[in-house]
């Protein structure tokens, strides 16, 4: 099982030096879907050491709260709020929830 994170992670990071930089447009997006990652991947961490995971909750879940995060951060750049900002604080809110219980 370690062996596929490892692997994982190698090929994620040789992907991340051979993909050109993100755009400074995208940064915002790219941040928000980084924090609702973290915060799935920390969820499913919690809720195998309480013996509740369930794959298809952890992949959907990791998808959707990506999409939506970035579909909120949109709409409020639409509006000219800056949304991002407190979905950040919520995402890091939840990160600190899970590991914390």
């Amino acid at each position: 099982m370690i062996t596929y994170a490892l692997i994982g992670c190698a090929l994620g990071c040789l992907l991340g030096f051979l993909t050109p930089l993100i755009p400074y447009v995208y940064t915002k997006y790219t941040a928000i879907a980084i924090m609702a990652a973290i915060d799935s991947i920390i969820g499913a961490i919690n809720a195998t050491l309480h013996q509740k995971y369930d794959m298809k909750i952890f992949v959907s879940g990791f998808f959707i709260n990506m999409i939506i995060a970035i579909i909120f951060t949109i709409i409020g750049e639409s509006l000219d709020v800056d949304i991002s900002f407190a979905a950040i604080v919520v995402f890091v809110f939840r990160i600190f929830n899970n590991l914390s219980g």
